[in-house]
């Protein structure tokens, strides 16, 4: 199992990392809450991982702290919930909010989520309620400083920001439409897709 990993950021293509580790290159996915507090391409970093074995693949996942990778591995032990639709929902919801919304049996909240409908969030609720019965939300640090993006086109923000969302499970429509509702000065991808997440999760 591969706990943790340091190196160099070379690639931050949300949701995927390249992080250079002793010359070897590592593919890392991340959910956006993490990709939101990564330092510019070229810094140091050091993430928090899950090492996902499949037939077809070898997935290592990335988080910005020790909580977030908990909640990971308790959200892929729920039955119809893998790394995948997991990812999603850190990606689309802070991780007290969705303690808070399992707690108080909100499930309005989550099927705004993609790829969260009702029963999947009715199941969500009945199964997380115990395992996040005394959960800390604030508990662990991240352990990367945010950091302004590189300079980009607009139009490159805008491409990025539609592939990390469909890559999120949402509808290409769905993409479009939500960077495009955003009227706030905006200063990277990133500043995009969190913006978008957080306009949708409103709807």
């Amino acid at each position: 199992m591969i706990g943790r990993i340091s190196g160099t950021l070379l690639e931050k293509l949300p949701p995927e990392l390249l992080i250079e580790v002793n010359g070897l290159g590592y593919e890392v996915h991340a959910p956006m809450t993490t990709i939101y507090a990564l330092p510019e391409v070229g810094q140091g970093v050091t993430l928090h991982t899950h090492f996902v074995v499949r037939e077809d693949a070898q997935i290592l996942y990335g988080f910005s702290d020790k909580q977030q990778r908990a909640l990971f591995r308790a959200l892929i032990k729920v039955s119809g919930v893998g790394p995948k639709l997991a990812l999603a929902i850190l990606s689309g919801i802070e991780t007290d909010t969705f303690v808070r919304s399992v707690h108080d049996g909100d499930s309005a909240t989550l099927v705004r989520i993609p790829g969260i409908g009702k029963k999947t969030a009715e199941r969500l609720i009945v199964e997380m309620k115990d395992r996040l019965k005394e959960w800390q939300v604030d508990s662990d640090l991240p352990l990367m400083a945010a950091a302004n993006p590189a300079p980009a086109s607009q139009d490159q923000w805008i491409q990025e920001a539609e592939g990390a969302l469909i890559a999120l499970g949402y509808k290409p429509t769905e993409a479009a439409k939500a960077i495009a509702a955003i009227k706030e000065p905006v200063n990277g991808s990133e500043d995009l897709i969190r913006l978008a997440l957080k306009g949708m999760l409103k709807q």
